[in-house]
């Protein structure tokens, strides 16, 4: 009789332990996002992740990129509300670059041409348009609100408010509460990450690895914004000294997201009719909320941090931005092994080329997905 009631427990234990979803094999990451909505890359980005059933979401950093800060901060609350993870903390960081200003960028302009896209300090896209020639066109201007302007939210207005603590100082309390087990998974310009790394030097030693969507090589497209400038890329030249100061940081790894890889992924009419299908919240989030098909820049870096697998090429290389304010000011700079400068510069593995249909596959499987609630043993 003993020992049946022992066997008992014992499988109750076990139970329980399986339970226990953020184990020690739970992957920790904390999204730095400029997080732009509703749906749209930033946000289906951030759904990978938290619909992902091995990752544990420590929380979500805010930095004016695509957007300001404040009304991304909006966009992403709902985003978690609608989804069913209102338990994943929302911390606000920078609004403004390092260094960069938008006078700046004005007046740089009429010297060295046009940018494709200005983020925050131009104009939101109403609609993505193909030319007969299959050539994606740019998007037609609508005005964007100022940094301080908080229009209202297309999906409703969210109740949840972001946590009282700043981007910077909560992804620092991550690393060491977890050290050499979490993540920065940046999506966007880089302003808070080196923020984090100028208060702490011991930040980027502590993660396990950064993931970045940046930089651009030599992409192979007819795009304008890409095939006369093939070395901008928005998020290192929104901010290219906090790009400058990240991609010199003493990370353990560092994945780069390029331009070249990226463009390679569309989100298609046929995807978001597959991942409509779904009954899921995530699912009907993008059902209702998705406008763009456009290149699926964040997406790709989440999917290729859950499954390296979907990178069939990538280069080691050793990466920097150049921060000279001159012409190329925000450019990739980029050097082999045997022609680097002598300086302390990191490499990088800069992904060049994916397996698009298992990317597809993983995605719309990823967002098709009921909600994932990853419960931490231990929330620092």
């Amino acid at each position: 009789m003993m020992k049946r009631i022992l066997s008992t427990l014992l499988l109750a234990a076990l139970a329980l332990l399986a339970m226990s979803p953020a184990s020690a094999s739970a992957r920790r990451v904390v999204i730095d996002q400029d997080g732009s909505g509703p749906g749209g890359s930033n946000q289906m980005s951030t759904m990978a992740l938290l619909q992902s059933a091995d990752v544990e979401v420590l929380g979500i950093t805010i930095v004016t990129g695509n957007a300001w800060r404040d009304d991304e901060a909006r966009h992403t609350l709902r985003m978690l509300e609608l989804i069913g993870r209102s338990d994943v903390p929302v911390a606000l960081g920078a609004v403004f670059p390092l260094v960069r200003t938008q006078e700046e960028t004005r007046i740089a302009t009429a010297l060295v041409g046009q940018v494709g896209w200005l983020g925050a300090w131009g104009h939101k896209p109403a609609s993505i348009t193909t030319s007969a020639a299959g050539l994606v066109e740019p998007p037609k201007p609508a005005v964007m609100p100022g940094p301080w302007e908080t229009p209202p939210l297309r999906e409703g207005e969210t109740r949840l408010q972001p946590i009282a603590e700043d981007a910077a100082h909560f992804m620092i309390r991550q690393v060491h509460a977890y050290p050499h087990q979490v993540t920065i998974y940046a999506a966007g310009p880089l302003t808070n990450v080196a923020l984090a790394i100028s208060i702490d030097p011991h930040f980027a030693e502590l993660a396990q690895g950064i993931v970045l969507m940046g930089g651009s090589l030599n992409p192979h497209t007819d795009d304008p914004e890409f095939s006369t400038s093939p070395r901008h890329e928005f998020n290192f030249w929104f901010d290219p000294e906090a790009a400058h100061i990240v991609l010199r940081a003493h990370w353990p790894r560092i994945d780069v997201t390029t331009v070249d890889i990226s463009i390679q992924a569309m989100f298609t009419e046929a995807m978001l009719a597959a991942i409509a299908n779904s009954p899921h919240p995530a699912a009907r989030y993008i059902a209702e909320y998705s406008q763009e098909r456009y290149y699926l820049w964040d997406e790709l870096a989440a999917c290729a941090w859950l499954n390296p697998k979907i990178v069939t090429k990538e280069r080691l290389l050793y990466m920097d931005v150049d921060i000279s304010h001159g012409p190329s000011y925000g450019n990739t700079l980029t050097w082999s092994r045997d022609v680097r400068p002598e300086l302390d510069l990191q490499q990088v593995h800069a992904q060049l080329e994916v397996d698009l249909p298992r990317f597809t596959r993983q995605f719309i499987e990823l967002m098709s997905a009921p909600t994932v609630r990853v419960v931490p043993a231990r929330r620092p």
